[in-house]
């Protein structure tokens, strides 16, 4: 015996059925009606009348049935030369009117022989459309069914507009063609999880549309209220199964996606649930994503005792599986960060409102305006190590900008990670839906989830060199951020020794894991006579950092040999090298460097705009430590990352880097015709806007 599914608990309450029967139930293989299967429907329908329920029959076949019985009428009047030339198919409309009668009078025949009458209701799509039509065919319907009788409905196909009936048959919906082994069975479709993940195997032998027709019925029907079950047909008893909850066929409900998981959605489903979730976030008024981003914020600090103790936990663990020192500085949550995260996030919330401003206004021609506006990306998904404040950053900007986000973290922070997504999708309302944010768990779903450049829009990796390089050498989908943080300082003659003294110790030892942290130091060749290389040296290495040289600083510092000068160090250890001047210090800059950020210390402003002018990185700086080149301190609140690429956004990617634009047009009835009948005046009316 099938199982008894609790998703289907429901059907024990119900009163109306609707029974819908496809050609290829109604007819057989050769096109006559299949008066077994009908037989055994009909003895169902006559079970389920008598128990009380009120049961009405859609039924097609008429077409089926007609199609036969002319083939059959013109081959009998046909001679042998007329057999002899290319037969054309019959016209669907001339079967229709042929077969709808016989097939009526068979369903009276096997009623009558049950003791049940029924009646036939003829309609076409159009009817539909009238309301007082609806209105009097509810009348007629609920008259019938109070006098036991079966309404048994047809479409008219005889007069109907569209081109041809949709038909199919199988046991329900499956998750591939049904031919195909490796296809499953799908016992409830979930719209939010299924939907653009399913592929239809061909149409029926009878049909045009087949099954995608058969679910678009299914899912419209189910979201109005009324669950739907797609079963076989072939079967002659699936009917009373259905209606004992056996699990059999596909449930079509609009509560089904209250019934899984989120945990349990793959990587297609996770993206398309963003997508949605994205356009309603993006539909609200943008003081009620404020509302979201305020909550969001004061849940951080409510939830702060509990995000530590995460936090700890990752940390001891990464340190128990000796992760480097730097890694585990990354991973850690320092005291007072989680209230610097929700000050940030209000910082956010109290941003101009991003999505739809005018940014350029148009007129094309008179009472032609063409504005271009502001809109948020789509789809994001961010790859990211370590640090677990990324993830609060990233979701802050995404809801701001309206933007769908899906998350990938380094497994080292896996509990703060869960902890604090957990935080943020409480938060989101129910209108939006918890599918704005997905969290992905699994590395195993970063492949599949970097083939779906139909549903997401950008990737953001953030992290280290290999993972950023595997990432773009593995996509089609844009991908935003840098590979490396080869940020220099260059100290030059003129430049004021305290400064640089100081400078130079912020940009190394402040936080040496960040990627804007200086890995090379290049110095005037000057500084060598006059003791300013010795001053910086000290100072470096009073503080703990380890030196290692250029070749030319080897040989005249006695320095141990630099691994490269692209060598990324993330810890208290740095690179220097000897230049001859400012323009020395661009090129190798250029050569080695990764246009991240980089730094001039100067008094002298030839000197310093030369610098700031020509080196071609994200952020450029004159005497200031490459450790500002960050989003908050930008002033953006957060940052989604940092991009060195030279398209969209460069330097600390905000709001404004997660935004795209598009043109909204607004006419009176214009035309192009050949621009015969347009006169152009492109006035800009941008300061009007």
């Amino acid at each position: 015996m099938d199982a008894i599914d609790p998703t289907r608990g429901f059907l024990k309450d119900v009163k109306r059925i609707v029974i819908k029967v496809g050609t290829a139930v109604v007819t057989r293989d050769d096109g006559r009606l299949a008066l077994g299967r009908l037989g055994a429907l009909c003895e169902q329908i006559q079970a389920l009348n008598s128990q009380g329920f009120e049961v009405i029959l859609v039924s097609s076949g008429a077409v089926g049935a007609g199609r036969q019985r002319l083939r059959y009428r013109k081959l009998i009047n046909s001679s042998f030369a007329d057999l002899q030339k290319p037969q054309a198919e019959l016209d669907g409309k001339a079967c229709a009117a042929v077969g709808q009668n016989g097939l009526m009078a068979l369903y009276d025949t096997l009623f009558s022989q049950l003791d049940v009458t029924s009646a036939q209701l003829l309609v076409t799509d159009n009817d539909f459309r009238s309301s007082e039509f609806r209105k009097q065919l509810t009348e007629t319907v609920d008259s019938l069914l109070s006098l036991k009788v079966i309404p048994v409905f047809n479409e008219n196909d005889s007069i109907s507009t569209r081109r041809a009936p949709y038909e199919d048959s199988s046991d329900g919906l499956y998750s591939g063609p049904p031919s195909d082994p490796q296809s499953k069975l799908i016992y409830t479709y979930i719209k939010e999880k299924l939907e653009n993940t399913i592929t239809f195997g061909d149409k029926s032998r009878l049909g045009r549309g087949g099954m995608t027709a058969k679910v678009k019925a299914a899912v419209y029907a189910s979201q109005a209220g009324i669950p739907v079950v797609i079963t076989s047909g072939f079967a002659g008893d699936n009917i009373v199964k259905v209606l004992r909850g056996q699990r059999i066929g596909t449930l079509f409900h609009r509560d089904a996606h209250t019934w899984i998981p989120s945990g349990e959605l793959n990587a297609r489903e996770m993206a398309v649930a963003a997508r949605e979730s994205s356009r309603l976030l993006q539909a609200m008024p943008a003081e009620e994503r404020c509302k979201i981003l305020l909550a969001i914020a004061d849940a951080l600090e409510a939830n702060e005792k509990m995000i530590l103790h995460e936090n700890e936990a990752d940390v001891a663990t990464a340190q128990d599986d000796g992760y480097e020192s730097s890694l585990v500085s990354r991973l850690a949550l320092k005291p007072g960060k989680v209230s610097s995260l929700a000050k940030a996030i209000r910082v956010i919330a109290k941003m101009e409102e991003p999505i739809g401003q005018v940014l350029k206004r148009t007129e094309l021609s008179d009472g032609f305006i063409l504005e271009k506006m502001s809109s948020p990306l789509g789809v994001l998904l961010v790859i990211f190590e370590s640090r677990p404040e990324a993830l609060v950053q990233i979701a802050s900007l995404a809801i701001r900008t309206g933007n769908g986000l899906l998350l990938k973290g380094g497994k080292e922070a896996k509990r703060s990670n869960a902890i604090l997504h957990k935080i943020i999708t409480q938060c989101i309302p129910d209108t939006v839906g918890k599918g704005l944010i997905g969290l992905v768990t699994s590395r195993e779903e970063i492949p599949e989830l970097l083939k779906l450049d139909d549903v997401i829009d950008l990737v953001i990796p953030r992290g280290s060199n290999e993972l950023v390089s595997q990432i773009k050498s593995a996509t089609l989908i844009p991908v935003l951020g840098h590979a490396d943080g080869i940020c220099h300082v260059y100290v030059d003659k003129s430049a004021d020794m305290e400064k640089a003294k100081n400078i130079v110790l912020d940009a190394k030892t402040d936080y040496p894991a960040a990627c804007n942290a200086m890995e090379t130091l290049l110095v005037h060749e000057e500084l060598l006579q006059n003791g300013g290389v010795n001053e910086l040296l000290i100072e470096l290495q009073t503080k703990g950092v380890s030196i290692n040289g250029g070749p030319k600083a080897c040989s005249l510092l006695n320095l141990p040999q630099a691994p490269s000068f692209h060598h990324e160090y993330s810890s208290m250890s740095c690179t220097i090298e000897i230049v001859d001047d400012v323009h020395a210090a661009i090129d190798h800059i250029h050569k080695h460097g990764s246009a991240h950020t980089d730094c001039i210390v100067t008094e002298d402003m030839e000197a310093a705009n030369i610098f700031l002018r020509l080196v071609d990185s994200a952020a450029v700086f004159h005497n200031a430590s490459t450790r500002f080149s960050d989003g908050f301190r930008f002033g953006l609140g957060a940052e989604v990352g940092i991009s060195t690429s030279r398209i969209h956004a460069r330097g600390p990617v905000g709001v404004e880097g997660l935004l795209t634009t598009r043109w909204i047009a607004r006419g009176s009835g214009q035309v192009v015709d050949n621009d015969k009948g347009v006169v152009y005046t492109h006035k800009d009316l941008t300061q009007q806007a």
